[in-house]
């Protein structure tokens, strides 16, 4: 079993015994068991999904970090959501808006457009979840 602790600067979201973990990391999707090695990663927004006694669980999370040690997994983030707790039309309205923002920033720097892409990754993981 992992020990799994996911907290945003607002409340801790879950602390909870589970048997495997997928988070969004900058790289791809990372799968964690029980016994993985020591790892800190920076978490871009997406869906982090956790499995406990057969059950899966869906979270929309912002980005921030994750750090795994001991069987332990502490996940940082700035926004966690279950689908219970996500508006879909207000999480729709910001996946347009973000698009729309990106559409007119078309010839600016990756590195200018990236919280733009951000706000846009993370109102499409909202909607995965909600809609789910």
């Amino acid at each position: 079993m992992l020990k799994l602790e996911i907290v945003t600067p607002e409340r801790r979201v879950l602390d909870a015994e589970v048997d495997s973990v997928t988070v969004p990391t900058a790289s791809g999707e990372a799968g964690i068991m029980p016994n993985h090695a020591p790892l800190v990663s920076v978490l871009k927004p997406g869906v982090l999904t956790y499995a406990a006694r057969g059950a899966s669980e869906r979270l929309a999370v912002s980005g921030g970090f994750v750090e795994v040690n001991n069987d332990k997994i502490a996940v940082l983030v700035d926004m966690a959501e279950a689908a219970d707790e996500i508006d879909i039309e207000q999480a729709r309205a910001d996946r347009d808006a973000a698009e729309k923002n990106l559409t007119s920033a078309a010839l600016a720097s990756a590195e200018d457009t990236e919280p733009i892409r951000e706000a846009a990754d993370h109102a499409a993981a909202r909607l995965r979840v909600a809609e789910r």
